[in-house]
């Protein structure tokens, strides 16, 4: 039987006029909509593991799991395609677009809720592998790209960020389906965490679960009164702020002031021109969010424009140079953001 997707009446709505719907009003729900797919795979793996407990999923305004509650929210952005096209105008980049990262991304999130649901983090043997549960959480944190403690699932190393992030991406590697973890990471020191989350799984597979999500879950896109305008104002704010500095020396070094031939052009005409190319080298080199990388060249642009700078338009060592200026400024700017995923 094929299953009839479900329909709202403001997909054909343009840009500016579905930014003042409130979120509650798109009346999202996962049943019907393209992430149900998803759900039902996640839960799919689950049963193929023997465990029975299979956390409740609902729509929320980013990818979390709330603290010690087994449920897992997921952005309702993903929920539609046409939700999908306006995060991506607005944000730069959809977390969770792609098929591959969107599975990522519900493993470590369930890696989170099983581990709520069940309390192992009270277990002594999950402290002493994965460190204290209380450790406090930071805004961002810092990591050994090589280390061979934590396993590699998402980007940024997120293993390393706490040690509940430890556990759930331990988890994901695990639940993950041919992922052939016992030969990958045979002779490293996170076999044991490996190794340990099996045992534990297997332990409690077919048990009823110790806490229960009961209510309305936190964060909720049902409740939420802002318009999509005022959701993106806010999300934009707060990660525009990251990017702090005055880098007028550095600009005035790898640009000139005086237009000496035909083939100069304004230096914020070489930025924006070369926007996609530039935001992709940093953004792979550095971790840091696209629109992140986007609003450092809104602003560079900016003062390349203030202080009437020319850059020659031929001449690829000025792309090298500025690629090279905008990696540095991220790296020694920035620590990875904890909520970068």
């Amino acid at each position: 039987m094929t299953k009839t997707r479900k329909t709202y009446g403001w997909e054909d709505l343009s840009d500016e006029d579905l930014l003042q719907v409130r979120i509650r009003d798109l009346k999202l729900q996962i049943p019907g909509s393209c992430i149900e797919p998803f759900v039902e795979r996640l839960y799919g793996e689950l049963a193929a593991k023997g465990i029975t407990c299979h956390p409740t999923c609902y729509l929320a305004d980013e990818w979390l799991t709330p603290d010690k509650i087994p449920t897992i929210g997921i952005p309702f952005c993903l929920a539609h395609p046409r939700l999908r096209h306006l995060e991506q105008k607005m944000m730069y980049e959809v977390e969770g677009g792609t098929d591959d990262i969107c599975m990522k991304l519900l493993r470590h999130e369930c890696g989170h809720a099983l581990n709520y649901a069940y309390r192992l983090y009270r277990r002594t043997r999950w402290r002493e592998l994965f460190g204290p549960f209380s450790a406090t959480y930071s805004g961002s944190y810092y990591y050994q790209p090589y280390s061979r403690r934590f396993v590699v699932h998402l980007e940024d190393n997120y293993a390393q960020s706490h040690p509940d992030e430890d556990f759930a991406e331990t988890f994901a590697v695990w639940l993950t389906p041919d992922s052939r973890w016992q030969v990958k990471y045979k002779n490293w020191p996170v076999i044991r965490k490996l190794q340990y989350v099996e045992r534990i799984m297997e332990g409690i597979a077919d048990t009823p679960p110790v806490t229960t999500f009961k209510g309305r879950p936190p964060y909720s896109a049902a409740r939420m009164t802002s318009t999509l305008a005022a959701h993106y104002e806010r999300k934009r704010r707060a990660l525009g702020s990251e990017f702090q500095g005055y880098y007028d020396d550095s600009l005035r070094e790898l640009f000139v002031s005086t237009h000496a031939s035909n083939s100069m052009i304004k230096a914020s005409r070489l930025l924006r021109s070369h926007r996609a190319r530039l935001v992709t080298n940093v953004t792979r080199w550095t971790g840091h969010r696209k629109f992140d990388i986007h609003q450092l060249l809104n602003r560079l642009a900016t003062r390349c424009d203030a202080l009437g700078l020319y850059a020659n338009a031929s001449n690829e060592e000025n792309l090298i140079g500025l690629t090279s200026m905008l990696t540095a400024i991220a790296s020694n700017t920035l620590t990875v953001s904890r909520k970068r995923r």
